[in-house]
């Protein structure tokens, strides 16, 4: 007998979860008794006879939730505030939920049942499409000891993915250059030599390490080539230990695209992203590529000449490169980041960015005093504001933006609570966290950011909003849950283009010493120099994009990893690397991440971006607040619950146009 859906009453749960972890060194335990609950329930589930979505994949998405809210924490925890017992009690809980996932995945009774399941709800009707996929693609079809092997596969690249990760991070700390002689550090900006200054046998020195804030501002502004290079060296070739690691991933993700039906894991890895086939993924680069390679030359050779006739340099190296385009940019643009730094103040761009998302989207910030991992850290409740101007908490944000020495590098937004309503009619509201590297502040000096560090805050609140604005109903596809990889970045890139727009930096570009507002000429500068080099940037990112891919086409192994990479360079690179560089030991977005034959999404979702950006902004440079207010009803509130082309449509009226990329970034091909 089918059951008919019961009526539930819905009810809007008005609390957040609270951060803590009350012991690490019982955590993994706990943990194991969560997920045999788990189990349990879901056999229930399985056995039972219910038929309906109601009774079948609603418990199952609240059980997702709970498992979510549990466990992170911990991995926040490990990548903010890393420890040997952050380490110690992830490592143990990653085969703990590596092997629940896989039971899950493989779970042919349950699959069965969820086949059978009907709705005229669309967005239950999505959750449903996207779990049978997602089964069939974790081998739930195979024969047992198959499926075995899935399991052995799935478990074993969790571990090596944390391996990568941990001995990436390990051979950053380890590092640290040591300049004693104050004239190699001259023209250094003087909150980044403040934060390098130490002492070392009663003497006053300098010290660099490979951290992004401390490396980025040697080679940027450091005159000394030779600490330069060296610099660029421990940089380039950290982890060694990472070729082993990334043979072995490489050889489990090839085996399990195998075991299921496909040629290699970049025609798996398409099954749930927005690019159809292999040949568009390929030739979507490459014409990227053929059309900024020329620009990209004259950009390049404009530097050459610009280093031989400042310093006599004859031939131009990789280690020069950040060096010369700052000195190149300042003297064509007369400025650079030692100028528009001390405008950019960590708390008042903080606040200027919450202001512009509150004024786009009619929302409200308030901020909150919390206990939480870092004193630096901080939060806010969100409200929706309607029409009316009645307000409605929706949401909640964590800001943790200052580097530490015990902090994954790197910039990135991590969802915690979502946005859905559960079996019992209770709306949960959704939580998230941004975390950046920004040059950390002091008692005497506030965090000073780089003009970059302000579009990166801009990029990492575009992810947040995507995931904070959701309405939707259902979890699995609420927020950046079930969102195509290829996509996932289009919010993002989105919002970052408005770093650049005068009327935005106008808003908290004060210097931190006078209040003084940053002048029009500077505010000019900014958005003038924006596509500097951008030829240039577009091909490393291509170069990325093109290794990543083609590196899933087929099984390469030792050298032939590095040769796939140089083959790449000789063709779209205008300047080749030291033959010791070996970016892939550091490459975490494949090897340590999720975007394993899917970092071509960064251009391929910036289409997207590029195309809605100006879709939002006038012809007088003002902003279209109808479009913006039309973006967050149907891109942002929307989530992964349509296609994000249809949900494109049903904003627009039309497809995202391919040339407003290269209108972006100005290239002339």
């Amino acid at each position: 007998m089918i059951q008919s859906p019961k009526i539930i009453k819905v009810i809007e749960k008005m609390s957040f979860q609270t951060f803590k972890i009350e012991d690490l060194g019982e955590f993994p335990e706990r943990l194991d008794r969560l997920l045999q609950r788990q189990r349990e329930e879901i056999d229930n589930i399985t056995n039972s006879r219910e038929r309906s979505y109601e009774a079948i994949l609603k418990p199952i998405q609240d059980m997702d939730e709970e498992l979510s809210l549990f466990f992170t924490p911990l991995s926040h925890l490990n990548s903010v505030s890393n420890s040997a017992k952050t380490q110690k009690a992830y490592e143990e809980s990653i085969p703990l939920l590596s092997k629940f996932s896989s039971e899950m995945s493989q779970n042919s009774a349950l699959f069965a049942k969820i086949e059978k399941i009907t709705t005229d709800d669309s967005e239950a009707q999505k959750v449903i499409e996207d779990e049978i996929r997602s089964f069939i693609l974790s081998g739930v079809n195979l024969p047992k000891e198959k499926k075995l092997l899935m399991e052995e596969i799935s478990l074993h690249l969790s571990e090596l993915s944390n391996q990568f990760s941990q001995n990436l991070l390990d051979a950053t700390n380890e590092y640290e250059l040591i300049i004693e002689d104050s004239v190699d550090v001259e023209g250094i900006p003087s909150i980044d030599l403040l934060n390098a200054t130490t002492q070392r046998d009663d003497k006053e020195v300098y010290r660099f390490t490979l951290q992004i804030p401390s490396y980025m501002a040697y080679m940027t502004y450091g005159t000394n080539r030779a600490y330069r290079e060296e610099l660029y060296r421990a940089y380039s070739t950290r982890a060694p230990q990472n070729a082993k690691v990334i043979d072995e991933i490489l050889r489990l993700k090839d085996e399990k695209s195998k075991l299921l039906g496909f040629d290699n894991y970049a025609e798996y890895a398409l099954e749930s992203r927005d690019a159809t086939n292999q040949s568009e993924v390929i030739s979507f680069l490459e014409q990227l590529a053929l059309l900024s390679l020329p620009q990209a030359k004259r950009e390049l050779e404009e530097l050459r000449v610009f280093a031989k006739e400042l310093d006599g340099i004859e031939s131009i190296e990789s280690y020069d490169i950040g060096y010369y385009s700052e000195r190149l940019k300042k003297e064509k643009f007369d400025f650079d980041d030692t100028v528009t730094k001390p405008y950019f103040e960590q708390e008042r761009v903080l606040a200027g960015l919450l202001d512009i998302v509150a004024e786009l989207f009619a929302v409200r910030f308030e901020k909150l005093e919390l206990n939480l991992w870092h004193d630096s850290v901080k939060s806010y409740n969100i409200y929706d504001i309607d029409e009316r101007g009645d307000e409605k908490i929706s949401g909640r944000i964590y800001f943790d933006l200052e580097a530490r020495e015990e902090k994954r590098g790197g910039a990135w937004m991590n969802d915690w609570e979502s946005h859905f309503i559960d079996s019992q009619g209770d709306i949960h509201l959704a939580s998230a966290f941004v975390v950046c590297n920004f040059s950390p502040s002091s008692s005497d000096n506030p965090s000073l950011l780089r003009h970059d560090d302000v579009v990166t805050l801009f990029h990492e609140m575009g992810h947040a909003i995507h995931h904070l604005f959701s309405k939707c109903k259902e979890r699995s596809v609420s927020g950046i849950n079930g969102v195509a990889w290829d996509v996932v970045e289009f919010p993002s890139q989105f919002l970052e283009n408005f770093a650049y727009e005068k009327a935005i930096l106008k808003r908290f570009a004060y210097h931190y010493e006078t209040s003084d507002p940053m002048s029009d000429l500077l505010l000019d500068k900014i958005k003038e120099s924006k596509n500097f080099q951008a030829a240039m940037g577009m091909l490393r990112q291509i170069e990325f994009a093109l290794f990543d891919f083609k590196l899933h086409q087929s099984l390469y192994q030792g050298d032939e990893v590095q040769e796939l990479l140089d083959t790449i360079r000789a063709d779209i690179s205008p300047l080749i690397p030291p033959k010791y560089n070996k970016f892939q030991h550091g490459f975490a977005h494949i090897f340590g991440g999720g975007y394993a034959a899917g970092y071509y999404s960064y251009k391929w979702a910036e289409v997207l971006s590029a195309d809605a950006f100006f879709s939002c902004i006038k012809d007088d440079g003002g902003f279209d607040e109808e479009k913006a207010r039309g973006y967050k009803k149907y891109i942002l509130s929307k989530g992964g619950s349509k296609n994000m082309s249809q949900l494109y449509q049903e904003w627009l009226g039309r497809k995202a146009d391919l040339k407003s990329l290269i209108k972006l970034y100005e290239i002339e091909s």
